[in-house]
């Protein structure tokens, strides 16, 4: 499954954003910030990465569906188990 750069552009972006909120969470605790606050912006990274993870397998699994020349190229298997790791 290969991706579509087109899309991982956007992927990037919140990857780059999902990075600099996890740098935030660094500084946080080590200035020894609120546990809540620090709760709340790890829960953001987390969400970040999730949909991040989403958009690649969404863009692969296009990708092979449009791709097809009528010969089952979709591994079901393999995108379960893509799927299942994010979970």
């Amino acid at each position: 499954m290969e991706l579509d750069p087109a899309d991982m552009g956007k992927v990037v972006n919140r990857l780059k954003r999902a990075q600099g909120q996890l740098s935030g969470v660094l500084r946080m605790l080590e200035e020894g910030k609120d546990c809540a606050d620090v709760v709340t912006q790890l829960s953001a990274v987390s969400k970040a990465l999730d949909r991040a993870g989403f958009a690649i397998i969404a863009s692969g699994m296009r990708q092979c569906l449009v791709e097809s020349d009528g010969e089952e190229t979709l591994d079901v298997k393999r995108l379960e188990k893509l799927f299942l790791s994010l979970a």
